[in-house]
């Protein structure tokens, strides 16, 4: 199984749960301007190994939300 395959079988799951809290799901603001911060830095200065990470870790996640919350449209547009 593949890192893609494993994310696509999670958010399915997720988005099964409650397709309608899903489609609502939001970053906390705080976690956005942390991205926001992390990206300005890549793009202008410098991160460090931990920041690089970190911001890796944050995409991946915000992969994961966006495929749940596409997935649970699905699920409502279906039913």
């Amino acid at each position: 199984m593949t890192t893609v395959e494993a994310f696509e079988q999670i958010a399915d799951s997720l988005a099964l749960i409650s397709p309608d809290k899903i489609v609502k799901l939001t970053a906390p603001k705080k976690m956005g301007e942390r991205v926001e911060e992390l990206i300005y830095k890549k793009k202008y200065q410098s991160i460090t190994a931990e920041e690089r990470v970190e911001l890796e870790r944050y995409l991946a996640l915000d992969l994961l939300i966006n495929l749940a919350k596409a997935r649970a449209k699905v699920l409502l547009f279906e039913a």
